[in-house]
């Protein structure tokens, strides 16, 4: 995501010499374009893995910090799909596929500034007293993918070192939420213009990879990557660079007993493929979902985030169901789980494991706390294989 930055402005060493051993002298950036051809891109197919992983909503990078539009945009001549590479209007085709295949809402990244355009570089330099950037491009791009495509999330980036009013974010939103197509639905981040971020939003996003580990008392989301070390697609990741699914629960779990949200980001690649790993991903989460999902979906924190006692317990709460679900990511050799927050009654607490049909045995630790006596299971008894719920009724 960051690779013309990187080799263009920071001058990296290995990037700069890369691109002196693979490419023509002479080649830039804007090099790039027609070789981006996403000749593999079935939008079908990705909605489909969407779904099967178990997400509620999908954000498609619209422009990153490049400038270049994955729709048609008036506002970005000769440097977006439909004029240059696939020659398709790539936000188009995914709208259409999540919304005719999936549940999931569909949303939109879109950077405010970008790296290299001259118009920006000149308002920078004007110490952005003057404002042809945004006026000519940023935001009737905004306008434009919200009147065109109706995303339920606008996430926006990438502020340039610029204050909102540089960008009039206000006057955006206003339009956004009460004159839009989307008014009634829409969803939006915190990242505005400078100061905004993690002060300003319909969720906060504070910083990227940003996981707390402690409640919030605003909506918050925690964006990260499954590729340890990049946005984007590496041809060059190495195994060990990815995320295992055992991260990528963690993550989930810690996220939502915060009062979090998480957005897992892949890289597609050039060709327009959803790479085997992240796929493989996605699946995982999905199965792990389809038997957990009632400790994630429409839950709230609990009055306890993680467990005193034990390491590695995460707490939700279904006030509806009057359930408290304890997420544990580690099977105890012992075969009992003592978890040092429920307070339990005797003869009302239940305890049972999701996807195991019989209740659990359990003795009270005084006033507060529980041992939990586990079934023993052979691994191909086991509900799930990477964390497990314990659900507990009439514990306070």
């Amino acid at each position: 995501m960051c690779f013309w930055w990187y080799w263009q402005k920071e001058k990296r060493e290995p990037y700069v010499k890369f691109m002196e051993a693979n490419y023509p002298p002479g080649f830039s950036y804007e090099d790039f374009g027609p070789l981006f051809r996403a000749e593999f891109f079935d939008p079908h197919q990705w909605a489909d893995i969407l779904k099967a992983s178990g997400a509620k909503y999908v954000v498609l990078t619209s422009k990153h910090h490049e400038g270049f539009t994955l729709w048609g945009s008036k506002y970005s001549w000769n440097w977006n799909a439909v004029d240059v590479g696939p020659k398709r209007d790539l936000v188009a085709e995914l709208a259409t596929s999540v919304r005719n295949r999936t549940d999931l809402h569909f949303g939109l990244y879109h950077s405010l500034f970008e790296w290299f355009n001259p118009l920006f570089l000149e308002d920078a330099a004007n110490a952005f007293m003057t404002r042809k950037f945004p006026t000519s491009k940023s935001l009737p791009e905004l306008y434009e993918i919200v009147t065109e495509y109706q995303p339920e999330i606008i996430w926006s980036d990438g502020n340039g070192n610029a204050p909102d009013t540089y960008w009039n974010s206000t006057g955006f939103l206003a339009w956004l939420y009460n004159d839009s197509p989307v008014r009634d639905t829409v969803v939006t981040n915190d990242r505005w213009g400078v100061g905004s971020i993690c002060t300003h939003g319909g969720f906060y996003t504070c910083s990227d990879r940003y996981n707390p580990g402690h409640l919030l008392p605003h909506k918050w989301e925690n964006c990260m990557t499954v590729d340890s070390k990049s946005w984007g697609y590496r041809r060059n990741a190495q195994l060990g660079d990815y995320l295992t699914i055992e991260d990528l629960v963690k993550q989930l779990v810690e996220t939502v007993s915060c009062g979090g949200n998480l957005l897992m980001n892949i890289g597609p690649t050039h060709d327009g493929r959803i790479a085997v790993v992240f796929e493989e991903r996605l699946r995982q989460m999905g199965a792990w979902l389809k038997v957990n999902g009632e400790a994630i979906y429409g839950t709230k924190p609990w009055r306890a985030q993680n467990d005193t006692f034990t390491p590695g317990v995460w707490y939700t709460c279904s006030p509806k169901e009057g359930k408290v679900n304890a997420i544990f990511l580690d099977w105890p050799v012992s075969g009992t789980l003592v978890l040092g927050e429920p307070r339990a009654k005797l003869g009302e607490t239940q305890v049972k494991l999701v996807g195991y049909e019989e209740l659990l045995k359990w003795i009270a630790l005084g006033e507060k706390g529980i041992i939990v006596a586990l079934p023993q299971l052979t691994p191909k008894q086991l509900p799930c294989q990477w964390g497990w719920t314990l659900q507990l009724t009439a514990i306070s």
